[in-house]
């Protein structure tokens, strides 16, 4: 429990908001995609360890980028129901739908820049996706109540 902790501790702190950067407008102009992750039992903190090594800097290029607006990880408290699982939750805020329909703006250049062992990384990516029971993406929009 404790590395489970001490990751998400990492994760924060490599992980802030740029939300205080550049606010994120308010209405339907942002598109928001929640994004679940659930890893083999016993595998969380591996998954996570891959995760933040050899996707969260693709990310973190996509904000510079201008792609992403706020990203947050997040994971359960306590655990619940087999069936209902989820180790870790990343919220992508995105300008529009459009934007994300884009596509990543990293280039194939941008990745060999950032993990020059390219033999390593993908060893890693299939370590990563082979401990992943379950991944699905949610779009969600805010409601307003009463109105």
């Amino acid at each position: 429990m404790q590395t489970r902790h001490a990751l998400m501790v990492l994760a924060l702190g490599v992980v802030p908001s740029v939300a205080a950067q550049s606010p994120v407008p308010a209405g339907d102009s942002v598109y928001v995609v929640e994004y679940y992750y659930t890893a083999s039992w016993g595998h969380a903190d591996e998954f996570f360890q891959l995760y933040v090594k050899n996707h969260l800097p693709i990310m973190r290029l996509e904000q510079e980028k201008g792609h992403i607006l706020d990203l947050v990880i997040e994971r359960p408290r306590f655990h619940g129901t087999e069936d209902g699982r989820w180790d870790f939750r990343v919220r992508i805020t995105y300008p529009s739908a459009a934007e994300h329909a884009r596509g990543t703006p990293v280039t194939a250049e941008d990745r060999r820049r950032l993990y020059p062992d390219q033999e390593a990384f993908a060893r890693e990516e299939q370590r990563r996706f082979a401990i992943l029971l379950a991944h699905w993406d949610l779009p969600v929009e805010r409601v307003t109540a009463g109105s």
